[in-house]
């Protein structure tokens, strides 16, 4: 497992997702860049299918970063993967929910 500032990464046991948690407390216009370029590189390189971003920690996520996101799932796409989150947190998923992304992001209606 590798760690920064802002992301943890590791692989699944399997080694068909490239399973990343979001360590950053709030994403917003101060990280996001740095948020979506550290991604964009971790998925140019990954051998795997899919990307999965774990938001258990993050308790708030502006329009900027929520735009980071967007960027990292189409870059995603792109190089062949699957990107979808996972356990976000109650503000989060509202934020989420809130500007239509739910689907796109791979989040179940709850």
């Amino acid at each position: 497992m590798t760690t920064d500032a802002i992301v943890s990464y590791r692989t699944s046991a399997d080694g068909t997702t490239l399973e990343a948690t979001l360590l950053a407390p709030e994403l917003d216009v101060d990280v996001a860049d740095e948020l979506r370029d550290d991604l964009e590189k971790a998925v140019a390189g990954s051998p795997c299918r899919s990307l999965s971003l774990d938001l258990a920690e993050v308790t708030f996520i502006d329009s900027y970063a929520m735009g980071a996101l967007v960027g990292v799932r189409n870059s995603a796409a792109a190089a062949g993967l699957t990107m979808v989150l996972t356990r976000p947190s109650a503000p989060v998923r509202q934020a989420i929910e809130v500007t239509g992304l739910a689907e796109v992001f791979g989040l179940d209606p709850i």
